[in-house]
């Protein structure tokens, strides 16, 4: 399980609490900006066994960026996520955008590049029960589903109410298949 566009201070604390009734784990890519304002989500995070990621410093796609300003992003992020206790060894970058400075960039700082194998567009505003049946056609063993925890540019929804139903269901059916929902670090 994956979350990008954290944290949030209304949803965030929501999803932390489902993984934990679930024991689940997950991985968090957070915009560095957030995270600063909300250190606490951070540190929870960490302290709960989930993985703190990077997502970005900037939410912009790397198509619009060169080199320079991908590396300049990155840096800023890692920096900012350092004094927060979290060291980044995965990157998901901004709608999952990548380009050849990206991957050059990645292999400089050292960061894995991550994507994911089921989106649950969460983004839409759509029913939990609707994205439930999208996320868990094809679940497997090493599947990777994005979620958000947060309200990103291009979200067109109000909240994070439905993504918090959708990880608990999520969790739930997971199981019923035999599968756990682990962070990136520990699969």
């Amino acid at each position: 399980m994956t979350f990008d566009d954290g944290p949030d201070p209304g949803w965030t604390p929501r999803i932390l609490d489902v993984l934990a009734e679930e024991g689940a784990g997950a991985t968090f890519f957070v915009l560095a900006p957030a995270a600063s304002e909300h250190p606490e989500l951070i540190a929870r995070a960490v302290d709960e066994g989930h993985e703190v990621a990077l997502h970005a410093e900037r939410h912009v796609r790397h198509t619009e960026m060169d080199h320079d300003a991908i590396a300049a992003d990155a840096e800023a992020g890692l920096a900012r996520l350092s004094e927060l206790g979290a060291e980044p060894a995965r990157w998901r970058t901004p709608w999952g955008v990548q380009t050849q400075a990206t991957r050059n960039v990645a292999c400089a700082l050292g960061l894995e590049l991550v994507g994911w194998t089921h989106d649950s567009r969460d983004w839409s505003g759509e029913p939990a029960e609707t994205m439930l049946g999208r996320c868990t056609a094809g679940l497997a063993g090493g599947s990777i589903v994005l979620m958000h925890d947060g309200l990103g540019p291009g979200a067109t929804r109000e909240g994070c109410g439905e993504t918090v139903r959708l990880t608990r269901d999520l969790i739930v059916q997971a199981r019923r298949l035999g599968l756990e929902a682990l962070s990136l670090e520990r699969r």
